[in-house]
């Protein structure tokens, strides 16, 4: 009798159960080299070439983030935006997209900018809402919708497996950043999606010492080799030492997202009633728009970001965060610390964040002691 398959966390926490074959050490070296012997008809029988195409350490890591998302294969790159990018080069000039108004800030900037001189088409919309997906997508000429879900930083939902329909009925891909889902409480590409895309600098690494981005596809197609082509032509490849450690950070990543789950749950229903809180917006909340297609396409949780708007506005927001202990005040989420933002002054003008709103990345501590810190801070934000 065959024994039943492992679980995703079993897989995760054993990296895949690799063993190195010459040491048998349950940790894998990382390989330096830049260049591989040839053999003696000039072949490379070993599969490598140079280690701008790939490295051996890459290997590990993208087999195991492949395997947690069910896709046919996983690239790795030198960061979230290289690896979303990637997406958008792989199309031509005159292409249009189809992306969320509310996104991660960087990538929505570069494509209003360097996406559009390019000669892409680019369509921003209301993306928790399929309708207005449906409207945007033009058959035949749309190549590409591109979501987020839960999207940064008030978190509105999109309906996966309705983006998915609607895309391919336009003859587009679906892409989904899946940065805050993470493969723990998301499968966009079981959802229908084509392609799944992670800033691994944050929940896949979980511990704020790397920067990396990775895509996983759902098929080992022409187009998935495009984007192959791309990260080795463009040089966008994630560092040896990077790659191990972004594996290393993977191995606890069950347990990291669960815990911080927890504690985002907790404290978004206690800065619910806070009376200096004006909104919380947090997908795991009843009251949350989005909470129903939440509910539907998430397991396991909510995720542990979440974002609060703060009465008195922008000027208490700011002053709130200068008076937190626990919770640090930093860039970037999904590490093993808190952070806490004033994010509409992080992103600048233009930005569809309200001005008061902070947002959290909940970490490993306990739910208690962040609570306690946020209340202090938020009293005597609201008081200066």
């Amino acid at each position: 009798m065959s024994q039943k398959p492992f679980s995703p966390a079993s897989l995760a926490a054993q990296a895949m159960g690799w063993i190195d074959p010459v040491t048998k050490a349950v940790v894998p070296p990382i390989h330096m080299a830049s260049t591989y012997l040839r053999d003696e008809d000039n072949g490379y029988r070993s599969g490598r070439i140079y280690a701008r195409a790939d490295n051996p350490t890459f290997d590990q890591a993208e087999s195991t983030l492949a395997a947690l998302e069910g896709g046919a294969k996983a690239l790795v790159f030198s960061s979230g935006m290289s690896a979303a990018t990637a997406c958008f080069l792989g199309l031509a000039p005159g292409d249009h997209v189809v992306a969320p108004k509310v996104m991660y800030w960087s990538l929505r900037n570069w494509l209003g900018t360097f996406a559009t001189q390019w000669g892409l088409s680019v369509e921003f919309v209301d993306a928790d809402r399929t309708d207005a997906i449906a409207a945007a997508v033009k058959p035949g000429k749309t190549k590409l919708v591109w979501i987020e879900t839960p999207a940064n930083p008030t978190w509105c939902v999109t309906d996966i497996a309705a983006a998915a329909e609607i895309a391919h009925k336009a003859g587009a891909r679906l892409a989904v950043d899946s940065t805050v889902g993470t493969p723990v409480l998301t499968q966009p590409l079981k959802l229908g999606a084509d392609i799944v895309m992670h800033s691994a600098t944050k929940y896949l690494n979980g511990h704020s010492d790397i920067i990396a981005g990775a895509l996983v596809g759902a098929a080992d197609d022409e187009h998935w080799q495009k984007l192959r082509t791309i990260r080795a032509q463009l040089g966008t490849i994630l560092g040896q030492t990077e790659a191990w450690l972004l594996m290393r950070g993977m191995r606890t990543l069950f347990p990291r997202v669960a815990w911080a789950c927890r504690s985002a749950e907790a404290l978004a229903d206690r800065l619910a009633t806070h009376p200096m809180v004006a909104e919380v917006l947090y997908p795991g909340l009843p009251s949350f728009a989005g909470h129903a297609v939440a509910k539907k396409q998430m397991s396991g949780g909510f995720g542990g970001m979440l974002s609060v708007r703060v009465k008195g506005g922008e000027r208490a927001a700011i002053a709130s965060a200068a008076r937190v202990e626990l919770w640090k005040r930093a860039t970037s989420l999904g590490g093993v610390e808190s952070l806490i933002e004033h994010r509409a002054s992080i992103e600048g003008p233009g930005t569809p964040c309200p001005p008061d709103l902070l947002r959290l990345s909940v970490g490993v501590e306990t739910a208690d002691d962040l609570f306690d810190d946020l209340d202090q801070a938020l009293r005597r934000g609201h008081n200066s």
